[in-house]
């Protein structure tokens, strides 16, 4: 079996060529990249590239080998390289997230003078940097002197000058810290990693000493941008982008914030939006078909006996949490309850529990002493109404007491319960839904996606409109993305899975086939078994140590036969030998790769589609790295693994001398690689000010086309590919561009308009991107 792509070979030169438009006139195709503008730092974010630095030993890649792609970025028509943390971080660190001295670059990325060549050679090329700040914690590293404001506390205890950096419960540890390993941690965590210390950035020294080095990059004109880690975790998030907003004024801040459900990002944080994990599910749901929920939901409840609605399971997996891996942190806020009530009331603190558990969003955002939003308001009534469903009656005055004393309401109002509370409630949606839930329910994989809603199946194009007409009014600069560092799998994966939705009944045969083609039944629980048929065919071809790494993870972070606080080697052997005799299996291969065959070209359909969408709707499109062609990783730290740039510059390049796209990793690499420049080129088009307006088709085949104009571009995409295949195609379907005179900067071909016929816009990709044949894109 070929576990891997084998290696490209070199493609002869051919001429460019022509394409013939429904008017008959010619252009040439795969037109030439636009240079940036003369002074990019005038012009508005347009598009950013992530970059995962890491400075171990095994796959660095650190501020040198980032300044090399500099030319490479320029080209492919971003306007910002969007860095992982970068500053000094633990030892053997492979992410930065685990910073120890506020002060310093990393020594293992390159340190301050390599920091400041990439940033001068990036400017050369007419590029900015937007930089990943963490707020929230510091590590806890060996040797403690590492992190020298801890190793103060640790020695010095609360008198230390210091100890205002941290969050710690000097009560509950006898007055010192409880450090990992020697029993319950009396400090706030990020999520539930030990090594990980709460920062307490409300403290306007804590700021300054933590803050202090990026600014000054920042008003060096070293760095363009900041991006903010976890701000759910901070006491006061409003406060904390307040202060930042002031110390950078005119910088483009983000936040890495995930709502939910109709959750709206608070219109009174200083900041341009989030990082776009709510345009990634709009944008993914648009190519999931609907017809596919009733067929796909009976096959699972059949095959696992898992419930039909993630309800019941969510609600389980936060509890899972509550009691489990964040028990430090529910103690304490229980603490925190009995002295404001003054004793110690069991039904209360079970109302608090569920009231916890119920909560639909990360957290609400009450400030001590303001009156609570009416978002937040909303929120917790919310998550009252569902946890009574939970508590006997005669607690639900309890439930009520607890609501009141979250939002500040009544007499008995108390800052530190406040804000605590809505720092547990944060991790507890993390830990409970993203790591735990999402890895019991598989229904869809594709659906279980960070900020993602596993029972939200699909998004028709009315709500997507709606979305993107609130981002271009409220939020223009804010990101959208497909993929990042965070995601669960690769946006080509999903890309892959939602083809699923329109072949159901194919599919429920196929996996019917491959469970019981061996002798012996799977012994891996009935949701695991599932997933890993999802995960073959969506991340098909996968090696074996990719494949055993994903399912270690995904049984582990289900919690339910293993975990990685309570690992069970047999049953983890048992999965992973299961794994490997279906590799192994070539008959059973052969079928399966037959099958993923004969997704090809519908998924093609998707990546090209979904890319388009993604990277032409408002906002400020966010390319992952390596994504640029198709993107099949999973769940770090797969999606972390070192990228081949070379490969993607001989493509890009290849592309640039007028040569078509031969796959559809070209073809990708054109979509984005011709709208980000276009974006770059005309910023009154896709950037603030701009808008965003639904484009109407009409005919039989209307429901398979998503379109949206942007200034003087049109962005035309297919959808649900395999439908549109059984009903004979577009058949008539036509588009209403608004005015004659298009080119297709995709394909060089021109349209005339204003009507135009579907099957000629789409007769070579998928997707068309139109701008007016006098511009020059």
């Amino acid at each position: 079996m070929s576990a891997e792509p084998a290696a490209e070979e070199p493609l002869p030169a051919d001429p460019p060529e022509e394409a013939v438009s429904e008017d008959h006139s010619t252009e040439t195709a795969w037109a030439d990249a636009p240079a940036p503008a003369d002074d990019p730092a005038a012009a508005p974010p347009s598009g950013t590239y992530r970059l995962q630095l890491r400075g171990t030993p095994e796959g660095r890649f650190g501020f040198a080998e980032a300044a090399a792609l500099a030319p490479y970025l320029a080209s492919l028509g971003v306007s910002h390289v969007y860095l992982s943390p970068v500053l000094q971080a633990a030892p053997g660190s492979a992410h930065g997230y685990d910073v120890v001295d506020h002060s310093r670059l990393s020594d293992e990325l390159g340190g301050a003078e390599a920091f400041g060549a990439m940033a001068t050679r990036f400017r050369a090329h007419g590029l900015r940097v937007l930089v990943d700040v963490v707020p929230n914690h510091m590590a806890i590293p060996e040797p403690h002197d590492l992190n020298l404001p801890l190793a103060e506390v640790l020695e010095e205890g609360a008198a230390s000058p210091f100890a205002r950096w941290f969050d710690i419960d000097w009560e509950a540890g006898g007055g010192r810290i409880v450090l990992p390993g020697e029993g319950e941690p009396n400090y706030r965590r990020f999520f539930d990693i030990s090594g990980l210390i709460g920062l307490r950035q409300e403290d306007p020294e804590v700021f300054q000493r933590t803050h202090g080095l990026l600014l000054s990059l920042v008003e060096q004109g070293l760095v363009d941008g900041l991006r903010i880690d976890h701000p759910d975790g901070l006491a006061d998030p409003r406060g904390y982008l307040r202060r930042l907003a002031e110390a950078a004024p005119g910088r483009w801040i983000l936040v890495e914030k995930i709502t939910e459900g109709e959750e709206r990002l608070p219109p009174d944080w200083p900041c341009a939006g989030t990082t776009g994990y709510d345009s990634l599910g709009m944008v993914g749901g648009l190519f999931i078909d609907p017809a596919g929920e009733k067929p796909l939901t009976d096959y699972y409840v059949s095959l696992t006996g898992n419930p039909a609605a993630f309800e019941e399971v969510e609600h389980d997996s936060r509890l899972h949490a509550a009691t489990h891996g964040l028990k430090p942190e529910i103690d304490r806020l229980l603490r925190v309850l009995r002295r404001v009530v003054g004793e110690r009331r069991p039904g209360l603190e079970r109302a608090l529990v569920e009231l916890l558990v119920a909560m639909p969003v990360y957290r609400a955002y009450v400030v001590p002493g303001e009156e609570a939003p009416q978002q937040a308001v909303d929120v917790l009534n919310e998550a009252a109404g569902r946890a009574r469903a939970h508590l006997p009656e005669d607690l639900h005055g309890d439930l009520d007491t607890v609501v009141d004393l979250a939002l500040g309401r009544g007499e008995r109002t108390d800052a530190e319960f406040i804000v605590r509370f809505q720092q547990t409630s944060a991790p507890l949606a993390a830990k409970g839904v993203e790591d735990t839930a999402f890895y019991r329910w598989n229904r869809m994989a594709a659906l279980n996606e960070v900020g993602g809603a596993p029972g939200r199946f699909s998004v028709g194009p009315e709500d997507f409109h709606a979305h993107c007409i609130r981002l271009a009014r409220d939020w223009p600069l804010t990101m959208t993305t497909l993929s990042t560092h965070d995601t669960k799998r690769e946006e080509d994966v999903r890309a892959w899975l939602a083809v699923l939705a329109e072949i159901p009944g194919e599919w429920a045969e196929a996996v019917e086939r491959w469970r019981t083609w061996g002798p012996a039944p799977s012994p891996l629980e009935p949701d695991l078994e599932y997933l890993l048929w999802q995960t073959l065919v969506g991340a098909w071809p996968i090696t074996r140590g990719r494949l055993e790494e994903f399912l270690t993870k995904a049984m582990r972070e289900a919690k339910t036969r293993t975990s990685w606080a309570e690992q069970d080697a047999d049953y983890e052997e048992a999965v992973l030998a299961y794994a490997r005799g279906v590799l192994s299996d070539a008959d059973l291969v052969t079928d399966m790769t037959s099958f993923v065959a004969e997704m090809a070209p519908y998924a093609r359909v998707n990546t090209l589609g979904q890319k388009l969408v993604q990277l032409a709707m408002p906002g400020v499109p966010d390319v992952y790295q390596g994504c640029e062609l198709t993107g099949l990783a999973l769940v770090d730290p797969d999606n972390r693994r070192p990228v081949d740039f070379g490969r993607r510059r001989e493509h890009l390049a290849r592309l640039d001398t007028g040569r078509r796209p031969k796959e559809v990793d070209d073809e990708k690499l054109l979509v984005t690689s011709r709208t980000l420049r276009l974006r770059r080129a005309h910023p009154e088009w896709f950037g603030p000010g701009s808008r965003h307006e639904p484009v109407a088709a009409r005919g039989p085949a209307a429901e398979h086309l998503i379109g949206f104009a942007r200034g003087d571009a049109i962005a035309l995409a297919t959808r649900l590919p395999r439908g549109l295949e059984r009903r004979g195609g577009w058949d008539g379907t036509r588009v209403d561009v608004r005015h004659q005179g298009w080119r297709d900067v995709l394909t060089g071909c021109t349209h005339m308009g204003p009507i135009l016929d579907a099957a000629r816009v789409f007769e070579h990709l998928p997707v068309a991107l139109l701008v007016p044949r006098e511009i020059d894109s």
